[in-house]
């Protein structure tokens, strides 16, 4: 039988709610590094032959979702998000495995990408903006429930 956020020890809430924020922690911080040098970061972009919205749309996506994961509202959706971030990273960008360091990266991608999809199976858990929510809402959808 799976756990419900109404069943699971508050201990475990506790250490989805650490996890939460030390996978949100890594985009948050690239994402404002990157905002923080937008000159470099579009010139770096360039290099790979990105273009300026790319580079933009992955700030947004880095901040928006890191800050969903990292509150906890909307964190199933954020977590989906930079799931698929990170293994598209790692299959364009990663991929010289004779590079030690590149194999890391590959790896690194692949293995936060599976703490997201783990993030997004659990949920949030009570230490999150959704659960205080959804205990203030009166009555809520359940539709609405499921993506807070």
């Amino acid at each position: 039988m799976m756990d419900t956020v109404s069943n699971r020890p508050a201990l475990a809430d506790l250490v989805l709610f650490l996890g939460r924020l030390l996978l949100a922690f890594i985009f948050l911080h690239e994402g404002t590094s990157l905002a923080a040098n937008m000159t470099a970061t579009i010139a770096t972009f360039a290099k790979l032959s990105l273009s300026a919205p790319v580079a933009i749309a992955t700030i947004a996506l880095q901040i928006g979702a890191g800050l969903c994961l990292a509150i906890g509202l909307l964190s199933r959706l954020g977590a989906v998000t930079l799931a698929f971030f990170c293994v598209a990273t790692a299959l364009l960008f990663h991929t010289n495995f004779t590079s030690q360091n590149e194999l890391l990266h590959f790896e690194k991608d692949l293995a936060i990408a599976g703490g997201m999809l783990v993030l997004a199976a659990s949920g949030a858990g009570r230490i999150s903006i959704a659960q205080l929510i959804k205990s203030r809402a009166k009555t809520i959808p359940s539709w609405l429930a499921a993506v807070l």
